[in-house]
């Protein structure tokens, strides 16, 4: 089992990317994955713009790049438009090259939107738009806890189209496509004057997205969860080589 590992940032275009991985060439694999993701990305929305327009999910013709497919499915489980996956998906497809070259540490974070699969724990930090709480707590996510989604909305922090008022929305997913839509979709949906019971019909709402696993939901000072949560840890005094913080900006 693999103890060292390396960490790498890159930018490509829109993306900004955070790279862990025990392997130089898994590393190189997966910024080849993001490149080639987006290149597909743009050639699909120039000819299908609706792809980039639209807030609910559509349909996917037969022949599509995998990037057009991953965000497809996962948009329809989570009820949103395919674009509210687009970060989570580009994490996947890079997740899934690194381990074809045989890493066994393989993590992506694209814009606060993780895939990880992993021999070894992963210490995450959650970020938040409440002062009170954000950057105090994280989550240790065991090896057999993954592969697995951790993305993040926020309607306080993020630049991303949100309809709701959560200071964040952690999912916890089968994978990152779908933790990135489901995220949007219960963001969305936690609003109104009553926060407390914003976060309950939220918390329940998650319950109905298959392959979501858990939820976090942070608003003004409240914290609800629902499903399979990872061990809650405390981040203060760790190491900053091992935390990975997710947050939307």
């Amino acid at each position: 089992m693999p103890k060292n590992f390396s960490d790498f940032r890159i930018n490509i275009g829109e993306t900004r990317a955070f790279i862990r991985t025990d392997s130089k060439k898994a590393a190189n694999a997966a910024i080849n994955s993001i490149k080639y993701s987006r290149s597909e990305l743009d050639k699909y929305i120039l000819k299908n713009p609706n792809f980039f327009q639209s807030l609910t999910p559509l349909d996917m013709p037969q022949k599509s790049p995998e990037i057009i497919k991953r965000m497809t499915s996962a948009a329809k489980f989570a009820g949103v438009g395919p674009m509210a996956a687009v970060a989570g998906a580009i994490s996947d497809l890079a997740v899934d090259a690194m381990i074809d070259e045989g890493a066994k540490i393989a993590v992506v974070e694209n814009g606060g939107e993780i895939s990880a699969n992993s021999c070894i724990e992963l210490n995450i930090g959650i970020i938040s738009g409440s002062p009170s709480i954000s950057g105090r707590f994280g989550l240790k996510i065991r090896p057999d806890e993954m592969p697995l989604g951790i993305c993040t909305s926020s309607a306080t922090l993020s630049h991303a189209l949100t309809f709701g008022e959560a200071d964040a929305v952690t999912i916890l997913a089968e994978n990152a496509a779908l933790g990135d839509a489901a995220s949007t979709a219960i963001c969305n949906e936690v609003k109104g004057k009553d926060i407390e019971k914003s976060i309950e019909r939220a918390l329940e709402l998650t319950k109905n997205i298959r392959g979501v696993r858990g939820a976090i939901i942070i608003h003004s000072g409240f914290i609800g969860t629902v499903g399979k949560i990872p061990q809650i840890i405390s981040i203060k005094g760790l190491e900053e080589s091992h935390l990975i913080t997710i947050k939307n900006l």
